[in-house]
């Protein structure tokens, strides 16, 4: 059974279709899977509340879909709780309304306008209204990690030489220093997004599947079979080679 999995989204609805119409075809000739988002539904681009909607309708209907927690999730999470709550994995100059981590966009998307532009507290008090208590549920209650066999999926990484269960939550949805890095160990292959490439990379121990959809670039779905891992076009699959030395940011 073959396993698929899509990069961060960041509000592209139109690819995010795209790419589960690629994971039907090699489906209806390879046979069906479970299929992984590794995280980061909404911000920067267009339509983050259609992305939600989408994903979330998908799950209620029946679809063998895993859609796991990525840090962009959490920081719209925490501003819905509590504006005035820092994100611990952000540096403590920004929020989520910064213009470089595209909250406004997903607050435009929900109908929240200016959010920028206005103070705090009005802005939260139109998210609260805007936001339906469905989409906050389904982001707060994502998962952060998934497993499947000798796969393991998460959205930005891992602590190195601390087991999965014990894993903090700030690391798998934000680490980059010490994982992109760190020399291979045995274990599961890992399958994570978070930091953007201008396309999918196979490091042999792991495989960072973020195109920079937020940035222009594309939308990455994979198929994965053992530790081989194919990239799905619109002719096919295309093996995606080991490359060993390869930039990891």
């Amino acid at each position: 059974m073959p396993l698929y999995a899509i990069g961060d989204i960041h509000g592209h609805l139109a690819l995010l279709t795209a790419a589960h119409d690629l994971i039907r075809r090699d489906m209806d000739r390879h046979g069906s899977g479970p299929v992984i988002h590794v995280g980061d539904l909404v911000d920067r681009g267009p339509d983050s509340r259609g992305v939600v909607e989408h994903l979330r309708q998908g799950i209620a209907a029946g679809e063998d879909w895993v859609v796991l927690k990525g840090n962009h999730d959490r920081m719209f999470s925490r501003f819905l709780r509590d504006p005035q709550e820092h994100e611990p994995g952000l540096r403590p100059d920004l929020s989520w309304l910064h213009p470089r981590l595209g909250g406004v966009e997903t607050l435009a998307s929900y109908g929240v306008r200016s959010a920028g532009d206005r103070p705090v507290a009005p802005v939260h008090a139109d998210a609260l209204a805007a936001v339906p208590p469905d989409h906050a549920a389904f982001l707060e209650t994502r998962p952060t990690w998934h497993r499947a066999g000798d796969v393991l999926f998460v959205h930005a990484g891992i602590r190195p030489g601390i087991d999965i269960a014990d894993q903090a939550e700030t690391d798998l949805v934000w680490i980059r220093d010490g994982w992109l890095d760190a020399p291979p160990v045995p274990g599961p292959l890992i399958v994570h997004g978070h930091t953007a490439l201008p396309a999918a990379v196979h490091y042999g121990h792991r495989v960072n599947i973020d195109s920079s959809a937020a940035y222009g670039g594309p939308l990455t779905a994979v198929a994965i079979e053992g530790r081989e891992v194919f990239l799905l076009t619109a002719e096919g699959r295309q093996p995606l080679p080991v490359t060993p030395g390869a930039p990891v940011r």
